[in-house]
């Protein structure tokens, strides 16, 4: 009997210890309080040839700070003659400014829908790493007029190798369209779970295998936010629905205790 309590008790601790919360100490915020966006935190994201880029631009009527919130906005190109994209969308990124490694990151956002509208908040490797090998970090995207958002892993072993669903590289939860909900990551060393208002959406864990980079994740990676603008994935945009906005009322970084 008292052999079989001392058992009891044990397989008790290890099971309380298992399912003890990580703990984590906050390491940076920005609550967007001032008249402009920190430039030592954001930088704006330059245009590129890809669908997640091709309509970015550092025109100041995409970017404002208001009422304690950063505005993103994206919409169709009527004003800028020397510019020849159809649309044109608002994005930051901490990019070699404010990075994580081991940690956690939630960001309260809100946004606009709209056919075509592509928000999303994500991250990537801060050092000079070719696209997937260094892994990317989709702790949000919305499209269209959704009621749902995704949270997602790429990697070479997902992408690539196509081995997205051993372990499953996504998943999806309910958000209040038309409010703000809070969007979490935990990057730890043996996976990514994956979070909208305090819920559980996936986790996407280190597994053992020969394969090709299938957990990249242990660098320091950096934050993007970004107001999109149709894609292959989300779609043509609806012009008269445009154009649109999205709201970041804060972000905050924190760092896994050891």
């Amino acid at each position: 009997m008292k052999f079989s309590t001392t058992i009891a008790t044990l397989l008790f601790s290890v099971a309380a210890l298992a399912s003890t919360p990580h703990k984590y100490r906050l390491v940076w915020q920005d609550n967007f309080n001032g008249n402009t966006y920190d430039k030592n935190s954001w930088t704006k994201i330059p245009r590129g040839g890809s669908d997640w880029d091709r309509h970015m631009a550092d025109t100041d009527s995409l970017y404002a700070v208001r009422d304690g919130k950063l505005i993103l906005r994206g919409t169709v190109n009527t004003n800028l003659e020397a510019d020849t994209a159809r649309f044109v969308t608002g994005g930051l990124y901490t990019k070699h400014k404010r990075t994580i490694k081991h940690g956690k990151v939630e960001v309260r956002a809100k946004f606009g829908s709209a056919q075509g509208a592509w928000p999303a908040i994500w991250m990537l490797p801060d050092a000079d790493i070719q696209w997937p090998e260094g892994g990317e970090i989709d702790i949000m995207e919305h499209l269209n007029h959704d009621n749902i958002a995704y949270q997602t892993v790429h990697t070479y072993y997902t992408y690539v190798l196509k081995k997205d669903q051993n372990p499953p590289h996504g998943s999806t939860l309910p958000i209040d369209r038309d409010g703000f909900n809070t969007y979490t990551v935990e990057i730890l060393p043996d996976s990514l779970v994956f979070s909208i208002n305090g819920k559980t959406s996936f986790s996407y864990p280190r597994i053992e295998t020969t394969d090709k980079g299938q957990y990249p994740f242990g660098t320091p990676y950096y934050l993007l936010v970004d107001m999109q603008i149709q894609g292959a994935w989300v779609g043509k945009a609806d012009q008269k629905q445009l154009p649109i906005e999205m709201e970041v009322d804060w972000v905050k970084f924190y760092e896994l205790e050891k």
